[in-house]
């Protein structure tokens, strides 16, 4: 795959991070998003590096920008600039992951087995996912992981969220849709399934809507970011995607 390829998708990123963001700050090799009506999400007020920059610095950078908040994240999108980062990075207390870029080949599905919905159809299972996840957190902190959603629909020119219903009418599986038209990029974002309707062939048909969603769109670059160190990755592998890149997630706090 020509790096240009990925290049794009890292551009749609970068553009997406601040695109959604209540403000933003420039910094070398990057900048950093922040939104206090989400002040509980992480990924809502972070550092993003999307260009070249001193690693050994970096640490301290993030300080500056991070520092009135309990956490920290720094999201680097260039795998060489990333892998630099990472001793300064874990030196200073960060943990280090390693995300996957994954662009799908092949037809979309032609079918629609499932429906654009709004985020209110997906309020509660989302709630009781993270409940689950993060069983000592307080209710604020759900609640900011949940609506943080509202502001995604900033962040591309068209979001769209998918789920996949129960014969009962609960939504079972869900995931975001990003697409830009124009530059023929879409992501599928936090693919998940409640825990109680798991291996029933509620996400295939997520993924399989919001491919045909972005086919519609003319977006002929379809991809996804998935943990290089978790399952769903030979998921999504089994389903036509493919990895061609790499980005990389620093956590403190």
């Amino acid at each position: 795959m020509p790096s240009s390829e990925l290049q794009r998708i890292n551009t749609f990123l970068s553009g997406f991070a601040r695109r959604q963001a209540r403000h933003t700050v420039d910094l070398p090799g990057g900048f950093a998003v922040y939104d206090d009506a989400y002040a509980h999400s992480r990924a809502n007020n972070q550092v993003v590096i999307d260009a070249a920059v001193d690693a050994e610095a970096l640490p301290a950078l993030a300080e500056e920008a991070l520092g009135h908040l309990p956490h920290r994240l720094i999201s680097v999108l260039d795998h060489a600039v990333g892998m630099a980062c990472v001793e300064p990075l874990v030196r200073a207390g960060y943990t280090h992951s390693t995300y996957l870029v994954m662009l799908h080949a092949g037809p979309a599905p032609t079918s629609k087995p499932a429906d654009e919905v709004d985020l209110d159809a997906i309020r509660a299972p989302l709630a009781r996912r993270w409940r689950r996840l993060l069983p000592d957190v307080d209710n604020e902190v759900v609640r900011h992981l949940v609506d943080r959603r509202e502001a995604r629909r900033g962040g591309a020119d068209i979001v769209r969220f998918i789920g996949a219903r129960t014969e009962e009418g609960e939504v079972a599986s869900w995931a975001d849709l990003y697409m830009d038209p124009g530059s023929g990029l879409a992501q599928i974002e936090d693919l998940i399934t409640s825990e109680d309707h798991l291996r029933r062939g509620f996400a295939d048909a997520v993924l399989a809507t919001a491919l045909r969603l972005a086919v519609d769109e003319n977006c002929g670059t379809r991809f996804l970011t998935a943990d290089a160190a978790d399952w769903p990755r030979h998921w999504y592998e089994r389903r036509g995607f493919s990895v061609i890149g790499h980005s990389h997630c620093f956590e403190r706090g």
